[in-house]
């Protein structure tokens, strides 16, 4: 164990410490998104429902976000070195174990497994790369690890889908393997661990803080995974799970603020611009995740692409956003206020969310996607590496270490909470459009009767009866209408997303002046 200050890396093992984190942290955040398009062929293969085989998200991501606030606290337990091996070798072994799953619910234990490695994986490689940069250099340190933590999501689906279409999917979990060995074997050899406070005694662990974060954190995580399609607070189980979780939210506060060695340090939220940073951090989420979401699903269902090519949609837009992170990283380093870079970084993602409303259509080609796509990657940049470093500017010490946790784990839920307010919009949104198109199809106007009749002599010159061929032309009808009302749906939501991006730059003006140039152990987890 060395001093925090011993930390600061030169040469080729600064390198290969780099490359160890941001190669973890990928690992993790691909494995969020790469399992989304092989669903399918893991309920045929393990016949399962689709209900059951949601699970494998779903155990991934709860067992992620309850791990992600105890990363601190676990790596002064542990030491930071030890403990992010053995994260790794976690993450490796359950990958292998989920690629032999022989039915549905061996590969949810096993990705719950995995994503409690995982979830340490993200954050300890934040800290590591950080604190192995002299504190000049460290807003270049958080643009590298940018990097991984933009273009992750967006790797997924399309290596995902192309893994199934050539392979199958076991193999989605076997591209880990060689990698985690990799990793455990350059973490073992060229990672450091700081000197941390004496390691507490069994007997002195927050238990009852664990069991408290866990019920309200796993049950939040629940609820919103699988709010909208067991209709909310109308199933039994999202009731009570959605009071689980606010109880255990309170507990959890009562036991950190009153026990003497708590798992999380809820005092670092006395920093107001760590307050600011978690709510933008939130909203960040909720933008990445959300838009992440809605264009592979209008891609595919409206315009009947392969998940390969929807995946391969987003990869300019995440590219151009890797691009930009080292001359952020400079800006941040020369001192350009971030308040304005974040500001600037809202502007643009609201003109991305304005030109994707204005360019959706049931056929819109892909050119019209290309540089809606690249302003989302440039918003992204301009906001993802500035709120990291603003949320810390003003904490020492230890405490940038737990406000960066805080900053992490809000911008999980951020996501987890888009995802679940979008898909709920979607479902609702959809029903109301297509009651307003259902008015302009009234039977007695000429342009709906000629429609009608064309579609009915299209289909009875294929050879249907004339009642089999206008029951037909009313099903292309219908399909026609549900298609508007999906489109309409979709252009809604992006102006919602804009919006709130638009509405979030008046909370930069809160922000209180913290060193520009980035000091201490910065944005460390």
């Amino acid at each position: 164990m060395v001093q925090a200050d011993d930390l600061v890396e030169y040469g080729y093992r600064r390198v290969i410490i780099t490359i160890t984190a941001v190669l973890c942290a990928l690992l993790e955040i691909v494995d969020t998104t790469i399992v989304n398009v092989a669903l399918t062929n893991m309920r045929g293969s393990l016949g399962a429902t689709l209900t059951d085989v949601a699970w494998v998200i779903t155990a991934y991501a709860i067992a992620n976000v309850i791990v992600i606030p105890m990363t601190s606290w676990l790596s002064q337990q542990f030491g930071r070195r030890n403990y992010f091996a053995f994260s790794i070798i976690i993450f490796t072994v359950s990958s292998f174990l989920c690629g032999n799953a022989s039915n549905i619910w061996e590969l949810v234990v096993f990705r719950f497994i995995q994503g409690l490695g995982g979830g340490a994986l993200l954050v300890t490689a934040q800290t590591i790369i950080t604190e192995s940069y002299p504190a000049a250099k460290r807003g270049m340190a958080q643009a590298i690890y940018g990097m991984g933590v933009i273009v992750g999501p967006t790797l997924g689906p399309p290596l995902g889908g192309y893994i199934v279409d050539h392979f199958s999917w076991p193999f989605i979990f076997y591209i880990n393997i060689p990698i985690g060995i990799i990793a455990t074997i350059l973490t073992l050899t060229f990672v450091r661990s700081p000197k941390y406070g004496e390691k507490l005694k069994a007997n002195q662990v927050d238990w009852w803080g664990i069991f408290f974060l866990a019920s309200f954190i796993g049950s939040l995580q629940f609820v919103l995974e699988h709010g909208q399609q067991d209709d909310w607070f109308n199933d039994q189980l999202i009731l009570t799970l959605s009071i689980v979780s606010l109880l255990g939210l309170l507990a959890f506060i009562w036991r950190q603020l009153s026990y003497k060695f708590p798992i999380v340090n809820l005092s670092v939220l006395k920093d107001g611009n760590l307050r600011i940073g978690i709510l933008m951090s939130f909203i960040l989420g909720f933008g990445l995740y959300g838009s992440t979401l809605i264009i592979p699903i209008y891609t595919q269902s409206i315009l009947g692409w392969t998940a390969t090519d929807a995946g391969l949609l987003l990869i300019p837009g995440s590219l151009t956003t890797a691009f930009m992170m080292p001359f952020i990283g400079k800006m941040i380093q020369k001192g350009v206020p971030q308040g304005y870079m974040v500001a600037v970084g809202f502007v643009v993602f609201f003109l991305f969310t304005f030109m994707m409303r204005n360019a959706m259509t049931p056929d819109t080609g892909v050119e019209h996607f290309f540089w809606p796509l690249i302003l989302r990657g440039i918003g992204m940049g301009l906001l993802f590496v500035p709120i990291t470093t603003l949320s810390l500017s003003t904490l020492k010490g230890k405490s940038i270490g737990e406000g960066a946790a805080f900053t992490g784990m809000m911008r999980q839920l951020g996501g987890s909470f888009g995802i679940a307010i979008i898909t709920t919009f979607i479902s609702r949104l959809n029903q109301k459009h297509r009651v307003d198109l259902l008015r302009n199809l009234d039977g007695s106007r000429l342009e709906v009767q000629q429609r009608i009749i064309a579609l009915q002599k299209g289909f009875m010159s294929k050879g249907f009866s004339a009642n089999e061929a206008l029951k037909k032309a009313y099903q292309v009808l219908d399909f026609s209408v549900m298609k508007q009302g999906t489109v309409l749906s979709y252009m809604d939501i992006f102006m919602s997303l804009g919006l709130l991006f638009l509405f979030c730059i008046p909370i930069i003006f809160l922000i209180k002046k913290g060193q520009n140039k980035i000091n201490p152990a910065e944005a460390a987890h």
